[in-house]
């Protein structure tokens, strides 16, 4: 830090990308401020954390502290579908309950950097919580309930933040501004660079229910705190299944927005009428106790046309959103605090905060997001044909490496070239056997090309 500056880096949003950033600068003697509109901890929707977590976790010093919070451990995942037809051509495993059930277990494929063969699903308001405490503890400065309104970078070698701190507006000078303030896009908006994706327009509706069964919806007993998505017989909807504690699961409803749009003053309505065409589900949840208002979340995907420029930088949701039927919010949140805090600290070191720094932190997330984008995109037009890759043993490992997130560090997965092969074979031929099954979500090349 110099005399002109109150700190080095300036972060906006002290949410899991705000707070692993902190940590990373602490831990490097940077001088670093996160700035949260927020009092934690914050309600938040529950989340099932991807292995490629852990590495960061272990790396800024707080995995200890995560496993010792009493999450509930993530050993996998599984998928169920809405019909009961035997599914032998795509290979799908039966459960006693008549779904089609694929599932994936995190031991199968050794991951770089995680030695435990589970993640964790957690309460992001006690996550969230303690990730920001670690990175005060690490020597970060945390102001919490301070709303960063606009940021100046008049004099790009000192962004200057305008923010209203316990009641008073005041101005903080620093030598470079990370945004970190999630789906409230700070610099996105202020700066005009965000672009809605024209195909992923999601919305969800979602709450938290006390005293579920879940092994009446698994496949077996070892099964029941997997994170589950249910298919519904509903064109591009789903349910998710997230364990919270041993007797508290988030469930939410995943749909486009045109089925949302008749139903948005109405979330309850249109919540229990899309579970109830998977009866199962719905017997199961009615036998629940509801602890949380319905609420929703829209505007799921968009991209930023740039997420570096001379003195800021941009990571995690505010760099770019893709719809989350993977659980890559955090993820993608911690490794880009990752990878931009490498170069960031490296640009302090140079005394230079100029774009071309962060070239490398911009190259990487891009690869890597754009190889979810792929993924997702094609899960959506497979829809529960996606399962035939999963128990598939040439594409097996392939399918598991991106479900871990483990998509930063290497080349596109090669199970991604043959899923398009796939979909365009069969969207070519009216008369193949799986015509009628593919989703009808198409993702743009120029969608993709945005970020």
């Amino acid at each position: 830090m110099n005399q002109e500056t109150a700190y080095d880096v300036g972060i906006i949003g002290g949410g899991p990308a705000g707070s692993t950033m902190a940590s990373y600068l602490a831990k490097a003697g940077l001088d670093v401020a996160v700035f949260e509109a927020s009092a934690f901890p914050r309600e938040h929707v529950g989340e099932s954390l991807v292995p490629a977590t852990t590495p960061v976790l272990r790396e800024i010093g707080a995995l200890k502290k995560i496993d010792k919070g009493g999450f509930p451990r993530k050993y996998g995942a599984a998928w169920t579908s809405a019909d009961s037809r035997p599914a032998s051509p795509m290979d799908f495993q039966v459960s006693s309950h008549g779904w089609g059930v694929a599932e994936i277990s995190y031991e199968e494929r050794k991951q770089k950097g995680v030695e435990q063969p589970y993640s964790y699903h957690v309460d992001r308001g006690r996550f969230d919580l303690i990730l920001l405490e670690h990175a005060r503890e690490l020597g970060a400065t945390v102001h919490t309930e301070t709303r960063v309104n606009r940021v100046d970078f008049t004099d790009p070698d000192r962004p200057v933040l305008h923010v209203t701190m316990d009641g008073e507006k005041r101005q903080v000078p620093v030598r470079m501004v990370v945004d970190a303030s999630g789906r409230q896009t700070q610099l996105g908006n202020q700066l005009k660079i965000k672009v809605p994706d024209p195909v992923f327009n999601q919305y969800a509706i979602h709450t938290w229910f006390e005293g579920l069964d879940r092994e009446a919806l698994a496949r077996d007993d070892s099964q029941s705190d997997f994170i589950h998505v249910h298919f519904l017989p509903l064109e591009d909807t789903w349910v998710w299944q997230i364990p919270i504690t041993d007797t508290i699961t988030s469930i939410g409803v995943v749909t486009q927005k045109e089925r949302f749009k008749a139903a948005k003053d109405d979330l309850e309505t249109f919540f229990w009428d899309s579970v109830s065409s998977r009866p199962d589900l719905h017997k199961q949840l009615r036998q629940c106790e509801r602890l949380r208002p319905f609420k929703s979340e829209g505007d799921y995907s968009y991209a930023m046309r740039a997420i570096a420029g001379d003195g800021m930088v941009l990571i995690g949701d505010a760099a770019r959103f893709v719809d989350p039927i993977f659980s890559s919010g955090v993820s993608v949140a911690m490794n880009s605090a990752r990878l931009a805090a490498a170069d960031i600290i490296a640009a302090a070191e140079a005394g230079d905060f100029r774009r071309e720094r962060f070239d490398t932190y911009v190259n990487t997330l891009r690869r890597g997001v754009n190889s979810w984008y792929d993924f997702i995109s094609i899960y959506y037009r497979l829809n529960i044909l996606f399962t035939a890759f999963i128990d598939d043993p040439r594409y097996r490992m392939d399918v598991i490496r991106m479900l871990q997130g483990d998509v930063y560090d290497d080349v596109e997965p090669p199970a991604l070239a043959v899923m398009r092969e796939f979909v365009a074979a069969v969207e070519a031929d009216p008369e193949h056997l799986w015509h009628g099954r593919l989703g009808n979500l198409k993702a743009s090349a120029a969608a993709a090309a945005l970020f």
